[in-house]
């Protein structure tokens, strides 16, 4: 039984977690808007199963490189709250993460629906 609670426990520490990366990071708050947008998109267009498949990964790839920069630059401010070149090093590098993968989820999007925008005539 106290197995089942520390589950439910680390359960309530991600959605706290989650919570926290939406609520202060704007980065993360546009993933989740254009997230949402693209959510509707395909229930617009009716894609398909494994185009949902890439979507969904894309997306949870996302913002789950957000919260793993966030929690690096909590953490790299706790240890070095005075400027450090390796510290910025350490932030940038994260932040390149979540940029590659935002990029690579725009790449995505193009393919899926770039095709549906076409057969629109636009």
């Amino acid at each position: 039984m106290m197995q089942f609670r520390q589950r439910i426990a680390s359960f309530k520490y991600a959605f706290r977690g989650l919570a926290d990366v939406i609520r202060t990071q704007p980065n993360a708050q546009i993933h989740v808007v254009v997230s949402m947008l693209v959510i509707t998109g395909g229930w617009y267009f009716s894609i398909s199963r494994m185009e949902w498949i890439a979507l969904v990964l894309t997306i949870g790839v996302v913002i789950a490189l957000e919260a793993a920069n966030t929690a690096l630059e909590y953490l790299t401010d706790l240890v070095s709250p005075e400027y450090h070149p390796l510290a910025g090093k350490a932030k940038d590098a994260a932040a390149a993460a979540v940029l590659m993968a935002a990029a690579a989820a725009v790449v995505v999007g193009v393919i899926i629906f770039g095709p549906h925008i076409m057969a629109l005539g636009y």
